[in-house]
């Protein structure tokens, strides 16, 4: 039999008295897409890669970093998102590829900031301000790239173009081998790097995803 206290919707209205389900008990902000609230699953420091459960909401070792290659910014998802039929007809559209699906994850979010931050498991307000359109085997799966907001440093960045080619060399590089295994290369590409309107629609996509998903989750806070 199933464990029903393990069921992601009955996590989020056991977050209203206990500790918040990232994924369904977080909100991403009522300034977002210009504002988001994230989570951060990862630091630059990191030599493992972690991800968050989806049935418990806790922070779990996916697996140890086989190479030398570590996330160069802060990395994780953007709650009450959903990578579904819309995120996916946005990618199809964009790039003229056909069969695309949505990876039926949340979206990921990358963050540049100055601070050494030395831990996950926390909330980060951040900016967008564009992103990569990635397939990964016929899977939409954009990584969003944003800023601290208010950041000394990065605060100032409103679009991708006003990052240094370094810096999104360094992160192209992370996200197109971070998946490769000894003999067996990871099927994806980054189609495009896109600047802050098609970031904000993507976000904007995933959250009605995610309201389709998970359309009654509204309706048990109600109980």
């Amino acid at each position: 039999m199933d464990n029903r206290i393990m069921d992601p919707l009955v996590g989020k209205l056991m977050g209203l008295r206990y500790k918040s389900h990232p994924w369904h008990g977080v909100d991403l902000g009522k300034e977002s897409p210009e504002i988001v609230t994230s989570f951060i699953e990862m630091v630059p420091t990191d030599t493992v890669k972690y991800e968050v459960d989806k049935s418990s909401g806790y922070l779990k070792i996916d697996r140890p970093q086989k190479y030398s290659n570590v996330v160069p910014a802060l990395y994780g998802f953007l709650p009450q998102t959903y990578a579904g039929d819309l995120v996916a007809e946005f990618s199809s559209e964009k790039t003229g590829m056909t069969g695309i699906v949505g990876d039926g994850d949340p979206v990921d979010i990358c963050i540049l900031t100055e601070k050494a931050i030395t831990h996950g498991d926390i909330l980060v307000k951040a900016r967008p301000i564009g992103g990569f359109r990635m397939i990964d085997g016929n899977e939409a799966d954009d990584k969003i790239i944003a800023v601290m907001n208010n950041d000394a440093v990065y605060g100032d960045y409103k679009d991708i173009s006003d990052c240094p080619d370094l810096v999104i060399d360094r992160l192209k590089h992370y996200f197109l081998t971070y998946k490769d295994l000894p003999g067996n290369k990871a099927d994806c590409e980054i189609t495009h790097i896109y600047g802050i309107e098609e970031a904000h629609e993507v976000i904007r996509r995933s959250c009605e995803d995610y309201k389709s998903r998970f359309f009654n989750l509204e309706n048990m806070l109600k109980i």
